[in-house]
């Protein structure tokens, strides 16, 4: 039988929001090798980004997340 390839996750159990091929190409054109931790911990970054850009969206009594909120 075929393993199942098990989808790679953020802290608690998030989906991961960065596409790990095109970090791992950005890390190594620039000379440098990425950790498997690396791209869960990117991941976790861009959730705690998103949330205060929607925090301040809807501060500001908007629905549209715009890039002034990131």
């Amino acid at each position: 039988m075929a393993k199942k390839k098990a989808k790679k996750k953020a802290a608690k159990g998030k989906e991961v929001l960065v596409v790990a091929s095109k970090v791992k190409a950005y890390v190594k054109s620039k000379k440098m090798m990425t950790s498997s931790d690396a791209i869960g911990a990117l991941s976790d970054v861009v959730y705690a980004t998103l949330d205060a850009g929607i925090k301040r969206t809807k501060a500001n009594r908007r629905s549209t997340l715009k890039p002034q909120d990131l």
